[in-house]
């Protein structure tokens, strides 16, 4: 069409079955530089006035899925571990993880007489409504006597409207924990933890052994299970060695795979 026929897109690659030279109306054979591909980001339309304009055409970017690392740490074991899962799950491309602290139940009064450290500001209280955001889970806490410490179990009780509606159902999540010894919960620790997951309809993700040579280790003190990465803590002055923050890490990239994996049509 000449002028005056309105907007005349301009002329694409054509395929290869009709690459031959084609004439046009006004004699003009259509091949040669005509017939050059035209990048996607540079696609021109001619206007009514015979000028050329820049046409966008949006790209659709998916959002990463996120892992929100959620746990409760008085001394910073669990925390250190929580940092390290952060990592091994940003290290997947596609998701990413965030971590956030449940709420302290003890007065300030309290936990300053059992000397417990200045929490990191740097990471936010975590609200019950804001676990629907996420496409997977990692919750982390020390143990009391072989169940999660009153601070997480008092956040998993303040989700009572997401249990209702079911909203966390088909959510994959994990468990990672700190014990003071070596018989001191490790795997119990997260094994009734799971009773929380299976009121929630969601799925109770293990790494079992895919840790490899590292599960099998004898050589050294190290926490964790088949559950989830763990550290042992004693009387409070142990630090995760780098054999357990390293487990830690493998969780972190291990659940982002799975989350991964579940979000695939």
């Amino acid at each position: 069409m000449g002028k005056g026929g309105g907007c005349v897109p301009s002329k694409k690659k054509k395929p290869s079955s009709l690459a031959a030279t084609t004439t046009t109306g006004d004699g003009i054979d259509d091949d040669g530089a005509a017939n050059a591909p035209i990048p996607i980001e540079d696609d021109q339309t001619t206007n009514t006035a015979g000028t050329t304009t820049p046409s966008i055409t949006a790209r659709t970017i998916a959002p990463p899925l996120k892992i929100f690392v959620v746990f409760y740490s008085m001394y910073g074991h669990v925390e250190s571990l929580a940092k390290r899962m952060k990592k091994g799950a940003d290290g997947v491309e596609g998701v990413e993880a965030r971590l956030y602290r449940v709420p302290e139940t003890l007065s300030q009064e309290v936990v300053e007489q059992m000397k417990a450290p200045v929490k990191d500001s740097e990471i936010p209280e975590i609200t019950a409504a804001e676990l629907a955001e996420a496409d997977g889970f990692l919750f982390g806490f020390p143990t009391r006597y072989g169940c999660m410490a009153a601070q997480m179990k008092a956040f998993f009780d303040s989700t009572g409207q997401l249990w209702k509606e079911q909203t966390l159902a088909g959510k994959p999540a994990g468990f990672f924990v700190s014990t003071g010894t070596q018989g001191g919960g490790q795997e119990t620790t997260a094994w009734t933890a799971i009773t929380q997951l299976v009121h929630h309809g969601m799925l109770f993700v293990p790494i079992g052994y895919t840790f490899g040579a590292g599960m099998f280790k004898m050589d050294s003190i190290r926490g964790g299970s088949p559950y989830g990465a763990g550290v042992f803590a004693g009387d409070g002055s142990r630090e995760a060695t780098e054999t357990e923050l390293a487990l830690a890490e493998h969780q972190g990239n291990y659940m982002a795979a799975i989350v991964k994996r579940l979000a695939q049509p």
